[in-house]
């Protein structure tokens, strides 16, 4: 395993970046024709026969060569993978929620939140202190939140759709629809959330830490949703969720996920920036997009999702004079 490690501390300022989450799959042996084991010094796009033929062992002396296989499916996704796979994406969410073994990960989130909370006066108070003395803050913020729109993943997919009619390329097709799938399982959860917990977004806060109201009214929460949608981060889930999938798709791509999780940071930095939420509304929208991401991407490659794979994450405090900060770990 390749481990990177990514510091980052703000003066004055609590910082969230990205919170880890148990929700991967035990490895298991391939099922016959459901995948190919391509090692990294080979093509890795064999979506066709004419691919298949081409796989042969590459001489060389060194075991390296053959070491960490890549797993390629093959399948074409059905056109309708995308809603019927729901169902089965939301139990197997349940299940890990109350499995034992993500007992302790779950427990750190909720820690993670809850420290957050307490430090959201204080945060959000420094990064409006930024936005109002920067100028290019300002306008940043506003273009970086805008890769968390719906719109933008949407357009994500379609382009991976168009790539693999156009270029027969199961992959991509594949990538399409796990995207607007873990897009509909996050998304639909965050809305369902969102109307149970009802607090305020630091643009309508009437309180330091913004107010909760619980089960708010359905016509009061259409009528005012800056009041009721801050908990938890729609926008960080989706980012989460297509990120999670392009990565789990293209696994020889090894700058995915580094480029992505900055990218998930500075957006998350940016939405407390515009006001459209707290940094304790964070951790959650990032657990809830990473889990249907891996539901989505890897059906069929385990029975159980309980254990970790894929990506770590941690983070911890960091408290210097004159400020204090988080350092962000992530290993690969």
């Amino acid at each position: 395993m390749r481990a990177v490690r990514v510091f980052i501390h703000f003066a004055g300022a609590l910082l969230p970046a990205l919170a880890g989450y148990q929700a991967a799959a035990q490895e298991q042996l391939p099922e016959p024709d459901e995948f190919f084991q391509v090692p990294p010094v080979l093509p890795v796009q064999v979506d066709s026969a004419v691919g298949l033929t081409a796989l042969h062992p590459v001489k060389s002396d060194s075991p390296a060569a053959f070491s960490a296989p890549l797993p390629i499916r093959s399948d074409r996704p059905s056109w309708h993978d995308a809603i019927t796979n729901l169902p089965g994406d939301w139990a197997s969410a349940g299940e890990m929620t109350v499995s034992p073994a993500n007992l302790p990960a779950i427990a750190g989130i909720a820690a993670l939140t809850g420290a957050l909370i307490m430090t959201d006066r204080e945060t959000f108070a420094f990064s409006q202190h930024t936005v109002e003395t920067s100028p290019f803050v300002r306008y940043a913020s506003d273009a970086v939140v805008t890769v968390g729109e719906g719109s933008t993943h949407l357009g994500i997919a379609a382009a991976f759709a168009a790539y693999g009619f156009i270029a027969d390329d199961s992959r991509a097709l594949r990538t399409a629809s796990q995207t607007v799938e873990a897009l509909l399982a996050a998304g639909i959860t965050v809305q369902v959330l969102k109307r149970i917990s009802g607090r305020e977004s630091p643009a309508e806060a009437s309180s330091p830490r913004g107010t909760w109201r619980p089960f708010p009214n359905l016509r009061a929460y259409q009528k005012n949703q800056p009041r009721y949608y801050a908990f938890p981060s729609g926008h960080i889930a989706t980012t989460m969720a297509t990120l999670t999938v392009i990565a789990e798709n293209y696994p020889e791509q090894a700058w995915i996920r580094p480029v992505g999780y900055a990218l998930v940071a500075g957006l998350g930095i940016s939405l407390v920036n515009v006001r459209y939420h707290w940094y304790s509304d964070l951790p959650l929208g990032i657990v809830l997009g990473y889990t249907f991401g891996v539901l989505a991407s890897r059906r069929g490659e385990a029975e159980d999702c309980t254990t970790t794979a894929g990506v770590r994450m941690m983070m911890l405090p960091s408290i210097q004079e004159g400020g204090g900060g988080m350092t962000l770990a992530l290993v690969f």
